[in-house]
């Protein structure tokens, strides 16, 4: 039997990349959906037996776009739908089904499950937590290649990760090997979609209506979406510089943010003009996989990180002087007591995220070239990750959102450094001046007189 699916060059790429986890994504109407549907055709016909499935966030999106398209191309010769369980099966006895994860304890549901492929349609609709826990339930005895396959649009909730996973790891259509496996980004934009051009050609037109934001993500598939990022001003070249070598002569200092979820450190070196720039990172912690670590053990790290360096002040936040109930003793005395004296700053959010913006703002330095007060090396690529991709607060415009809570231990850090060295610029003061006269009354020896007063 012979059968004929019309692809376009980028869902033929989609088709052959061979990464462990791929992401076919960019703008509206690049076909990326119907390429998902043919890449699951092809595996279930290639692979017998195999097993997939394929997530949207809600089943009534699966219904109205996923399973429609499916039965609309998939040949009923070969394979079947099952409504009730909501599943394609093959004549070779392949699987596909139709799966939708609406909340963090819906992945639970798929906890015994086994699939070589797993998919996701639109997966910036779906956080972290439910792609990596789904990336478990790939597996098998069989030889068959294993892999995630997924398409989106820039966007919605899991924007930043994605875009953190996918795109800010290199150059697209490229297979980058990373620690936890290899992944690929294949971008896409509607003119990539021919067979739409030549039947819809005003859906172009349609696109070019919506406001700024949806425009970008839609049409131009632009992942660099700064509305809605509590630190839109800071970029590449400007806040975020290529390391350099320190001066000796300068001031240093460690500013932290502490907790048995996570330990981010960071020294700052502030030179004579006073130009602060972040050059070390310390980032360990269950937030970032790892293990917590009690204070003893976080004392040797900030040991490590900051070596022959002479620290004029190590910051920390006000709740490490808080009294422990077993020791009786603050966090911040058991710190002093490993060698590492910490300085309380203030933590007013409000006042702390203005501060800090304020040294992030460009100005220009000596030179007259942009620059700003606060800049940061781009070694320490977790505080560049988190403060370039924390969302503005839903509830406190002024503040940060606290979700995903990973985001905000470093910036935290960055406040606390902040609030303790911003100064406001004095405002110029000089004597005031008067330029009045008045008649001086006249005396018994004779008439008055103006006097001038300046």
């Amino acid at each position: 039997m012979k059968i004929d699916f019309k692809v376009t060059k980028k869902q033929m790429e989609f088709l052959k990349a061979g990464a462990d986890e791929v992401l076919f994504g960019g703008a509206a109407g690049g076909g990326k959906s119907y390429g998902q549907l043919i890449d699951a055709f092809i595996y279930a016909m290639k692979y017998k037996g195999s097993k997939q499935i394929l997530f949207r966030r809600s089943y009534p999106e699966l219904e109205k776009s996923i399973i429609r398209t499916a039965l609309q191309i998939y040949p009923r010769e070969l394979c079947r739908y099952h409504k009730t369980g909501h599943s394609m099966t093959f004549l070779n006895g392949s699987i596909l089904d139709f799966g939708y994860i609406d909340s963090e304890s819906d992945a639970y549901k798929y906890q015994s499950a086994e699939y070589d492929v797993i998919r996701f349609d639109e997966l910036t609709h779906f956080t972290e937590d439910m792609y990596v826990y789904m990336l478990s339930r790939i597996r098998g005895v069989n030889d068959y290649p294993k892999c995630a396959k997924s398409s989106t649009n820039p966007g919605n909730v899991g924007h930043t990760w994605v875009k953190e996973r996918f795109v800010d790891i290199g150059e697209p259509n490229t297979v980058h090997q990373l620690k936890d496996g290899s992944r690929v980004f294949i971008p896409s934009k509607v003119t990539d979609n021919k067979y739409l051009m030549a039947k819809d050609p005003k859906y172009i037109q349609r696109l070019q209506n919506l406001d700024e934001r949806e425009r970008k993500a839609l049409l131009e598939g632009c992942w660099d979406l700064t509305d809605g990022m509590f630190f839109a001003e800071v970029k590449r070249g400007l806040q975020i510089i290529s390391p350099f070598d320190i001066p000796t002569d300068w001031n240093r200092y460690f500013v932290m943010d502490y907790g048995l979820d996570m330990l981010a450190g960071y020294t700052v070196a502030v030179s004579p003009a006073g130009w602060c720039y972040v050059y070390r990172e310390l980032y360990e912690g269950k937030d970032s996989g790892g293990e917590g670590l009690i204070v003893s053990a976080a004392a040797e790290r900030i040991k490590e990180l900051i070596a022959a360096d002479k620290i004029q002040c190590y910051y920390a936040p006000p709740d490490l002087w808080n009294r422990q109930k077993d020791t009786g003793k603050s966090i911040a005395q058991l710190f002093r007591e490993q060698g590492i004296p910490l300085t309380r700053t203030q933590n007013s959010r409000v006042h702390g995220w203005l501060a800090l913006k304020e040294m992030l703002k460009e100005c220009k330095d000596e030179s007259g070239r942009p620059a700003a007060k606060l800049r940061i090396f781009a070694n320490c690529t977790n505080l560049v990750r988190c403060i370039t991709s924390i969302q503005v607060s839903d509830k406190d415009p002024g503040d940060v959102a606290l979700q995903p809570h990973e985001l905000t231990h470093s910036v935290d850090a960055l406040r606390y450094f902040a609030a303790a060295h911003y100064k406001p610029p004095k405002t110029p003061t000089s004597k005031p001046t008067y330029n009045f006269e008045f008649e001086k009354p006249k005396s018994k020896f004779g008439r008055g007189e103006k006097v001038k007063v300046i």
